[in-house]
């Protein structure tokens, strides 16, 4: 399957016991499904996991790996993101629905004038909620987060979302010239 088919539904965060079990964030919707889109590769498809859930505690999954046979095995894969064919997964029923990838790549335009200001780069949870990474037109990168106070609009059909003004602080500075971080 090619780059642009995958959806990453989740990564082996480390090792459980001794005897070959791993622990796993999933970042499907309710994370106990993450065994029920097929089996699961790494990103360049080089690996395949056929994964068992035997559990979970604090929003970590504890699961087995077929040909898994030791801690050293489940150690090793530490860090290892796990993707699935975008073609598994559910058909999207609203056409407000979409999927994390699917905003990747999208125009950011500001909802004071609806000028284009960068690009979605990246989607991420780092624990307290997603957020966006946007690529500003002047190359630099900002995070903001995905609420829908930051981020009212998203029209993936349109190629586009609106982003409310706190980041007009940012495209004053690309446009002065300015970095209030370097001082």
């Amino acid at each position: 399957m090619s780059e642009n088919e995958k959806i990453c539904l989740g990564i082996i965060v480390g090792a459980q016991g001794i005897k070959g079990e791993v622990r796993i964030k999933s970042f499907t919707s309710e994370i106990e499904d993450i065994d029920q889109y097929g089996t699961l590769e790494s990103k360049d498809g080089s690996k395949k996991f056929d994964i068992k859930i035997l559990g979970s505690s604090k929003g970590i999954l504890r699961a087995t790996i077929r040909g898994l046979k030791d801690r050293n095995d489940a150690e090793a894969l530490a860090g290892t993101e796990l993707y699935v064919s975008k073609a598994n997964l559910p058909a999207l029923e609203d056409e407000d629905e979409f999927y994390h990838s699917d905003l990747i790549g999208l125009d950011v335009k500001l909802g004071a004038d609806g000028s284009i200001v960068g690009e979605v780069a990246g989607i991420y949870d780092f624990g307290a909620g997603d957020v966006l990474e946007i690529k500003l037109t002047n190359g630099k990168s900002e995070m903001i987060p995905f609420t829908l106070s930051y981020v009212p609009e998203i029209k993936v059909k349109e190629g586009y979302i609106i982003v409310e003004t706190v980041l007009l602080n940012f495209v004053e500075d690309f446009e002065t010239g300015e970095d209030k971080d370097e001082g």
